[in-house]
């Protein structure tokens, strides 16, 4: 057989192999929650933060229950705090807080969201959930 002929015979097997790969790996709906974004938490939101030993400097931040908590000020008030999904609106990938620019910004695409989860550049179109945060005592309690 001729080269030109040999390959001329993979082309079609090769065709309807990767239409099955690109199928598979479409975003589909697969691994979205119930409000359409990828990766958001499925459940409601609760869960507690001791601040004698967690965010104890503006910008620090951590992430918990599908959520990131960012010290934004000094001070335990409700204000000092914000807590948005981790995950991008786009396409999942987990954001961070970049203390510099007091912004979320998404590494996979660089997406950007204010601290209260809002989109100032795409490609992401949605806002982050923004959660509740409450404080008694040096307990930070996170709802929504």
């Amino acid at each position: 057989m001729e080269r030109r002929a040999f390959l001329g015979s993979l082309a079609g097997p090769v065709v309807a192999a990767c239409s099955v790969c690109m199928a598979a790996c479409s975003k589909s709906g697969a691994g979205t929650s119930t409000n359409n974004t990828p990766n958001a938490p499925q459940v409601p939101v609760n869960f507690n933060v001791n601040l004698d030993t967690s965010l104890l400097t503006i910008g620090s931040s951590l992430v918990q229950s599908g959520v990131i908590v960012v010290r934004l000020a000094s001070g335990n008030t409700p204000g000092s705090f914000t807590a948005v999904q981790v995950a991008c609106t786009h396409e999942g990938t987990a954001i961070n807080f970049n203390a510099g620019s007091n912004n979320f910004i998404c590494p996979n695409h660089g997406s950007t969201f204010t601290t209260a989860g809002a989109v100032t550049v795409g490609p992401a179109t949605s806002a982050l959930k923004k959660y509740t945060v409450n404080i008694s005592g040096s307990t930070m309690t996170v709802t929504g």
